[in-house]
């Protein structure tokens, strides 16, 4: 399961180049040119914000001879020029100069293009989807959305965000985040403190695809600026959007995060914080930056050391699946999504 090179390549095609993945916030995208490129399971990709305004998504690699067009990173560009023979792209993907090229008959520019991906923004975050004629997933958060109401996602600013790497297994990393199990053993003196309401957590399935983890959060959240009720500000919310996608809420912050697999044994963590945009009226971005990222970046190297164990040990003859405690039905609920979707027709 963890190992199977069979299994990935599976995944690779079932899953990920099938399904909608987060990757990132407007805030990252927000002008003309501003553009992030990662990897999904090996596949190339970009997205840009074009002069149109619009986001697109694109295979980042140069259509003469496979030279990429840009490294996993994030930035802002005018266009992308290949740098092996200088071949332009505009930020939505069209050609826009090929040197050397009008004394090929045979060659059309208009119909040479970089392959295009369906992109969404939803309240702020920002999927991909590697079938560029994918289902909108919009109706599978129909009750996140109502849920997420107060919360006002639209007016969110992201305040942090990071691109970690991990050598485990995507599903390692995943499921790892589906309980709260693992916090009295890899968060003692993080997140342990923070549940005084316990490490039990509720778990509703409301499609194949979306999973809302509740966890009680003990003591209320403070929420000056939105208007959270009591039971809002109780609870701390997980909305896991298969395969790998979630948003988590605490209180007046809410945290969004993405892992996604580079290869079978190497995993890519995209996150972010996001703050009411009023919350920065009397701190500065910088402040609240280094404030948000003293403490993520404690807990993501203790996730990140915990999994990479787990990683070690998973070609040992004696690895079996072992029993499931009762704080763990949210990765029963993983699994289930796993299974469904390995199994499902195109």
């Amino acid at each position: 399961m963890f190992t199977s090179p069979q299994v990935y390549e599976l995944e690779r095609t079932q899953i990920f180049q099938r399904s909608w993945i987060m990757v990132a916030h407007t805030d990252q995208l927000a002008a003309p040119g501003d553009y992030v490129a990662l990897s999904i399971a090996g596949e190339p990709v970009a997205i840009t914000r074009g002069a149109d305004g619009q986001l697109h998504g694109m295979s980042p690699v140069c259509r003469h001879r496979a030279m990429p067009l840009v490294e996993p990173g994030e930035g802002t560009v005018k266009d992308f020029t290949c740098s092996y023979h200088l071949w332009r792209y505009n930020l939505d993907g069209s050609l826009r100069a090929a040197t050397y090229m009008r004394d090929n008959p045979d060659f059309d520019p208009a119909n040479c293009r970089l392959p295009g991906f369906a992109v969404r923004e939803w309240h702020g975050l920002v999927f991909v989807n590697l079938d560029a004629e994918a289902r909108s997933f919009e109706p599978d958060l129909a009750i996140v959305e109502t849920e997420m109401t107060n919360y006002r996602l639209d007016d969110m600013v992201q305040v942090s965000h990071w691109t970690e790497e991990w050598a485990c297994n995507w599903k390692v990393a995943v499921e790892n985040g589906y309980e709260n199990y693992h916090a009295i053993g890899l968060h003692p003196e993080t997140v342990r403190p923070l549940m005084t309401g316990g490490i039990d957590m509720t778990v509703h399935l409301d499609s194949p695809w979306v999973a809302r983890l509740l966890s009680a959060a003990g003591t209320p959240f403070e929420a000056p600026i939105l208007p959270l009720t009591e039971a809002e500000r109780s609870v701390m919310y997980s909305y896991r959007m298969f395969p790998c996608g979630a948003v988590a809420t605490f209180g007046e912050s809410i945290a969004w995060i993405s892992i996604i697999p580079l290869s079978l044994d190497r995993t890519q963590v995209r996150g972010g914080t996001l703050v009411p945009r009023q919350a920065l009226e009397h701190v500065s971005l910088e402040v609240m930056r280094k404030e948000i990222e003293s403490i993520t970046s404690v807990i993501n190297a203790e996730d990140q050391a915990g999994m990479e164990a787990v990683q070690r040990t998973l070609h040992s003859r004696f690895i079996e699946r072992g029993h499931l405690s009762p704080k763990e039905p949210g990765v029963l609920a993983f699994y289930r999504q796993l299974a469904l979707a390995l199994t499902q027709e195109a």
